[in-house]
């Protein structure tokens, strides 16, 4: 039975008996030894370093409450948080979150999100230990990761060195192409419509990556081009993307880019919000990575098949 009635605001409910009922009855990872309920959570790291990486999500800038169910804003906001860490090469062990709403919010739609947020934290053996709820003119939620290297030296995206070969793991292309056909009330495509409104991080795979020998390593999350970017840059060196390579990718949103009248490479090249992982290997990469391009000696910069890219490179957020 659910602790709420639908017609029950939070501003109703009352600050704490809404956190009550958010936490109660959740199984915590054995790694949690003081979980919510006191001024501060204590978690074990066995590595004895942490891994932390912050994102938000603005009503209306990150998602919509008339695409998105509560449950699904949830999980993404985990999602995205989790692929952070991933690409350092850890595995998310906690969350810390902080959520914003008006106070006439119902207060079972809060709950549903929580619902969200435990179900994609559970899916990687994570839980949430802590947080913050408070009256705000529109839903905001704030996610704070804890990630444990176990053991590993974290993948940075300063080590990428002419020679590499640049791999992915996870898809491409499939949040734009879901963008472009909400934006444009376009039914159909069901399976990239929903994956814009709740990402599939390739999880576990950095952790390969890192064991792999990976040299760099990125979260796709503004872009291919954008992300790898930041790889060149940081590295102080050219990466060429092999767009042969991105055929399945570019295949899989051609139909909807169709019908959304879009660019099936630039959802692929620069749409966000995949949260794939990029990463570059000194050899052939692991089980679950496809090689996507090289690293070359050469000014900081990002080509696609030897040349530059003249449309956009990626999400900004300003």
């Amino acid at each position: 039975m659910a602790p709420f009635d639908p017609a029950e605001s939070m501003a109703d409910v009352g600050e704490f008996a809404v956190i009550d009922a958010l936490v109660r009855g959740r199984r915590q990872p054995p790694s949690v030894a003081v979980g919510p309920g006191d001024d501060a959570a204590v978690l074990a790291t066995a590595d004895g370093r942490t891994v932390v990486s912050t994102d938000m999500l603005v009503e209306g800038r990150h998602f919509r409450l008339d695409w998105s169910t509560p449950h699904d804003i949830g999980r993404k906001a985990i999602a995205q948080n989790a692929a952070d860490v991933e690409a350092m090469g850890a595995a998310a062990i906690a969350f810390v979150v902080a959520f914003g709403a008006p106070a006439d919010t119902a207060a079972a739609a809060a709950l549903r999100l929580t619902d969200g947020l435990w179900d994609e934290a559970a899916a990687m053996g994570a839980g949430i230990v802590g947080g913050d709820l408070v009256s705000a003119p529109q839903w905001v939620i704030s996610v704070t990761v804890l990630g444990d290297l176990g053991g590993r030296a974290p993948v940075r995206r300063d080590g990428a060195r002419p020679g590499d070969v640049v791999a992915v793991a996870g898809e491409l292309g499939r949040s734009a192409a879901g963008y472009a056909l909400w934006h444009r009330g376009i039914d159909g495509f069901d399976a990239l419509r929903r994956r814009h409104l709740v990402p599939e991080p390739p999880y576990g795979q950095g952790r390969v990556a890192a064991d792999a020998g990976a040299t760099s390593m990125t979260d796709v999350s503004d872009g291919l081009l954008a992300d790898l970017g930041h790889i060149a840059d940081q590295s102080g060196c050219r990466i060429d993307v092999d767009r042969n390579a991105l055929r399945d990718d570019h295949a899989a949103v051609a139909d909807a880019a169709t019908a959304a009248d879009g660019d099936a490479w630039e959802y692929v090249l620069t749409g966000g919000e995949d949260h794939a992982l990029a990463a570059t290997f000194p050899g052939p990469p692991p089980a679950g990575w496809r090689v996507i391009g090289r690293v070359a000696a050469g000014p900081a910069q990002v080509l696609v098949d030897g040349d530059a890219w003249s449309g956009n490179r990626g999400w900004q957020s300003f």
